[in-house]
């Protein structure tokens, strides 16, 4: 089997894990696609691997950008301190090992509430802050997945590309 081959199908998986690590955090997202669009335009040396992967590595470094970007300015519009991020990341990793698939975001939304509450001693403060921020990650947890998965589109395109004039 050829190495081009080889390092396609590779890179598939990889791409694959990738996109999945942009919705669920426990797996490598964005930096994984970057590495591998990189890798795989790096191994086939083909204008068509470099020319869809620089392509896709800019639509995968868009969105990765814009997620942090927009969650991080909401929380800081929000007002919402490193410690009740840390509380919350402490209570989704315990959250992921208690529930399941879902329990990290259980978990996540569950400690940011919470110590959001001990902080302000306002429920409903709490809650607004807590759910804004919850809604900023979401949507910017949607732009990076979408980011990826329509770079992933684009490696599609590349070895379609690549395969077919040579």
């Amino acid at each position: 089997m050829d190495a081009t081959i080889i390092a396609t199908v590779v890179a598939g998986l990889a791409l694959l894990v990738a996109c999945l690590g942009t919705v669920y955090p426990i797996l490598p997202g964005s930096w994984l696609a970057l590495g591998t669009l990189l890798a795989w335009a790096w191994i086939l040396g083909s204008p068509a691997s470099w020319t869809m992967g620089v392509i896709a590595m800019l639509i995968v470094a868009v969105g990765w950008s814009a997620s942090a970007v927009l969650t991080g300015r909401n929380l800081k519009q929000q007002r919402i301190p490193r410690g009740s991020i840390l509380t919350a990341i402490v209570a989704a990793v315990i959250g992921m090992f208690v529930i399941p698939v879902v329990g990290l975001f259980i978990g996540f939304g569950v400690g940011l509430l919470g110590s959001e509450y001990a902080r302000r001693r306002d429920l409903r403060q709490a809650f607004a802050a807590s759910g804004s921020a919850l809604k900023a990650a979401g949507i910017g947890i949607l732009i990076e997945f979408g980011c990826a998965a329509f770079a992933t589109s684009l490696w599609v395109i590349g070895v379609i590309w690549h395969f077919s004039t040579a």
